[in-house]
């Protein structure tokens, strides 16, 4: 089991337990195609007008330095990269909506800006450079020692925690794109045949369908549309 796929078990088990950042992305943050951002526009699903407002408010802040950025797509991509199939996080916009994220929900702040620079000191004592100046081996080293609870080494805890949360940023950032939704294979609610209780299981009970009713429910063409009078009486 690659990378991916160890994520895509860990996010469907997340998403039952309820575990995942809960939100949405914000508009222009959707990391999809221009059709996208101008479909959320319309008039259906979307955001109030004072959501708007304050959207368009926090999209022209600046929270992140371009170092930070830097490290939070190396980091991004580590934690999901690409395959043969679909972009990485990065190819999703998700360090943009991070850091949406981070303006929007100002307690993130503190914990993904002081978790890089812990990050950075900890790549600093190891290999004597900044972790986004690392090469892969040593980056991943770094991260696999926070990547789960090692309750004999407490200097790392403050590491532990934040990977923990920027690993939940980035999936909710991953798999709330079109691609990221493809990527687990999610085709949405579809409409799906039910041809009645199989007759065995009505004869078990003495039980049958009326003839009349059975011959209007028959489609076997499957597409046509059922139409039903003002009584609520099926017509064909």
């Amino acid at each position: 089991m690659d990378r991916r796929d160890t994520i895509k078990s860990l996010l469907l088990g997340s998403l039952a337990g309820g575990v995942l950042l809960t939100g949405c992305r914000p508009e222009g943050q959707s990391g999809e195609t221009q059709a996208t951002t101008e479909n959320s526009d319309s008039d259906g699903y979307g955001r109030t007008p004072e959501e708007r407002e304050r959207d368009a408010e926090l999209m022209s802040e600046t929270f992140f330095t371009e170092a930070e950025v830097a490290t939070l797509a190396v980091l991004c991509d580590i934690i999901l990269p690409a395959d043969e199939n679909f972009g990485s996080a990065t190819d999703a916009a998700v360090p943009e909506f991070i850091e949406f994220i981070a303006k929007d929900i100002p307690e993130h702040q503190v914990p993904l800006r002081g978790g890089m620079m812990w990050l950075n000191h900890r790549a600093n004592r190891k290999f004597g450079a900044e972790f986004i100046a690392c090469t892969p081996a040593p980056q991943k080293q770094l991260l696999d020692e926070i990547a789960h609870l090692n309750e004999e080494a407490p200097e790392l805890q403050p590491g532990v925690v934040f990977f923990a949360l920027l690993r939940s940023l980035v999936l909710t950032g991953y798999y709330t794109t079109k691609m990221g939704i493809e990527s687990l294979g999610y085709k949405g609610n579809i409409s799906n045949i039910w041809d009645g209780v199989p007759a065995d299981v009505l004869a078990e009970h003495g039980l049958s369908y009326d003839e009349e009713w059975l011959a209007k429910c028959d489609n076997p063409a499957r597409n046509d549309v059922a139409e039903w009078d003002e009584e609520g009486n099926l017509v064909s």
